[in-house]
């Protein structure tokens, strides 16, 4: 959600903003905004709608200037307006760009309205721009604002300040919303971002918790919560800048449903072989912790809840040990029982997830025997806040559905049973059998891949339909679960999952004529039971649409339209029938015409709760 750009430097910045905007489109937004200081006076510039309305309006109004900040904004707070838009500006002094809720924004409203502050938008940043201004009125330097400002606010923020009176800084402050400092050679800038400023640093500092930062072309200050001056690590990011380049596939999805062989092959290499799980994958120290394990917690949201549901059957019935799913936006708010010996396993392709992180942050201190985080972003406040980490290494994601993060993101709790589960009594050939299996998985991805045509063709059928059930049973049922989330994500179809038994506890009034029903069946020993679900189906006079193992004995005729499904063990399964969903869903909204990428009212990076 939200995107936060901002640059010091001796050359005009105004570009490199809208560059770095555009490199965060990915993150959802509905309008977007920029601000300089040019000849000690600010400029601003907002306009709703994509940031090429922006650039349009650069053309028409040129901003010059070395310092300046730039964000996309997802509203919250007021209505996708351009009033609504950032940066926004108190007393023409200071300009303010905020990701995240000033959750006392109301409190603080009213006492600067009583001091004179005339509020020109709804939002809750436009509270935290005149607090920070009352701040420099009373005397105190920019830094000292911020810092004050800091203490008066409750809530999540990553935010920049930019003052015309103090034209050679910036002033950067971070609160559950992350930020992170690109090190240039004499200028130096800040995003939400690594990924919006990979065309001119490749060095970057991550903000911790607290931290407030101020910026000069020259030097970077960091001080911690508490208000003392602190160095932070600089890290070294082996990235392309072209990383975000679609080549020649029309979506940034479809290239990322593509690149998932490779992804995979990433994940897997040197992690497993032919002679089993390697050892170490998961950090030092990991496996000393493994023999007092005797639970597992998942926590996670969205997509990377329906991989957590499938590693639920893995752990239990290859590792040995009890495992629970939680959402992690309700985890944080009940009372829960934490198991004996319990690992804490969040997962998170941006390890930026609000709630995610913040029930991280809560098990920590409910007795918890360690945690880990599986993760695609290596620094992300995840990976800082766990003991452990284990990064996918899907590469950069920007298509907002998420495709090759959810497949390795499987794949590494894959990994993770295996290494629990050969402390834990998992006999040796089953660890080289699973080992062998996943060895083969991008092969078998590349074979799932050659439907695509087939699968084109097919959704046409789904053009005039406004809802869609997918069914499912044992660990397919989350994979129906995240076929069904991917499709209304992208085309707007209403879907729902369900396990294929449940279907005559309700469901099922709801098939006739028009509601299309989708069917992942693999041939495993489910198989015969959920024939006797689709049959149901047929005879209520619904159009079945069956992703099925070439040896699972379903026949295509008017009622049932079947594609063929590489034979797969039963281990790599739910992976390789994610393959079909995904081509699915993306062909389906290609036709409805919606933005495949960035679907309405979507963000790629929740950090708001």
């Amino acid at each position: 959600m939200c995107g936060i750009v901002g640059a010091v430097a001796q050359r005009d910045v105004a570009e490199i903003l809208l560059e770095g905007l555009r490199r965060l489109e990915y993150r959802g937004y509905d309008s977007a905004g920029l601000a300089v200081i040019q000849n000690s006076e600010l400029q601003r510039i907002r306009r709703v709608g994509k940031v090429k309305n922006l650039s349009e309006g650069l053309a028409d109004q040129f901003l010059s200037g070395g310092t300046g900040i730039a964000h996309t904004r997802w509203a919250t707070h007021g209505e996708p307006t351009e009033r609504n838009a950032h940066p926004h500006m108190s007393q023409d002094r200071i300009a303010v760009v905020h990701n995240g809720i000033i959750e006392n924004y109301r409190e603080l409203k009213t006492q600067l309205t009583e001091q004179g502050y005339q509020f020109n938008s709804d939002t809750d940043t436009e509270v935290l721009t005149h607090l920070i201004h009352q701040l420099l009125d009373s005397g105190l330097d920019l830094l000292a604002a911020v810092q004050k400002a800091a203490q008066t606010v409750t809530g999540a923020y990553g935010t920049a300040i930019i003052d015309k009176q103090n034209p050679d800084q910036m002033v950067v402050a971070r609160s559950g919303s992350p930020l992170v400092i690109g090190l240039g050679i004499g200028e130096n800038f800040v995003a939400s971002d690594q990924l919006a400023l990979l065309p001119v640093t490749s060095r970057f500092i991550y903000l911790e918790e607290g931290d407030v930062a101020r910026i000069s072309r020259k030097s970077v200050e960091i001080f911690d919560k508490s208000g003392e001056q602190v160095e932070r690590k600089v890290n070294l990011v082996d990235a392309k800048a072209d990383s975000a380049d679609k080549g020649e596939y029309r979506h940034y999805m479809m290239k990322e449903i593509f690149e998932q062989p490779t992804c995979v092959r990433q994940t897997l290499e040197e992690r497993v072989s032919t002679s089993g799980i390697e050892t170490g994958i998961f950090g030092n120290g990991f496996e000393e912790v493994i023999p007092q394990i005797n639970h597992v917690t998942i926590v996670a949201c969205g997509t990377s809840y329906h991989a957590g549901m499938v590693a639920k059957y893995w752990f239990e019935q290859y590792a040995g040990v009890s495992c629970s799913i939680e959402i992690a936006s309700e985890f944080r708010y009940r009372k829960f029982y934490v198991h004996n010996g319990s690992l804490f396993v969040s997962i998170s392709q941006s390890g930026e997830t609000a709630d995610t992180l913040a029930a991280l942050k809560l098990a920590k201190e409910q007795g918890y025997l360690s945690s880990l985080t599986i993760c695609n972003v290596m620094g992300s406040s995840l990976v800082r806040e766990s003991d452990f980490h284990f990064m996918t290494r899907a590469g950069t994601e920007i298509g907002v559905a998420s495709t090759k993060a959810f497949t390795t993101q499987l794949v590494s709790l894959l990994l993770l049973v295996l290494t629990i589960g050969k402390h834990k009594g998992l006999n040796a050939e089953t660890e080289l059998n699973i080992a062998s299996a996943l060895m083969q998985l991008p092969g078998k991805i590349e074979n799932a891949l050659l439907a695509n045509d087939e699968i084109e063709a097919l959704a046409e059928e789904f053009a005039d339909k406004h809802h869609a059930l997918f069914l499912g049973r044992g660990e397919q049922y989350p994979i129906a679960m995240e076929g069904a989330l991917k499709l209304k994500e992208i085309s707007y179809i209403h879907a729902e999952a369900y396990a294929a038994g449940e279907l005559k506890h309700g469901p099922i009034a709801l098939i006739d004529a028009e509601m299309p029903v989708i069917v992942v069946a693999p041939n495993n020993e489910l198989l015969e039971k959920l024939h006797s679900n689709v049959e149901e189906v047929r005879a209520r006079g619904s159009v079945l649409y069956v992703f099925a193992d070439k040896d699972a004995k379903f026949e295509s005729d008017e009622t049932q339209k079947v594609i063929s499904v590489v034979p797969t063990e039963d281990i790599i399964a739910p992976i390789v029938y994610t393959i079909p969903l995904q081509l699915l869903s993306y062909h389906v909204a290609v036709i409805k015409g919606t933005d495949v990428d960035q679907p309405r009212n979507l963000a790629k990076s929740v950090t708001v709760e």
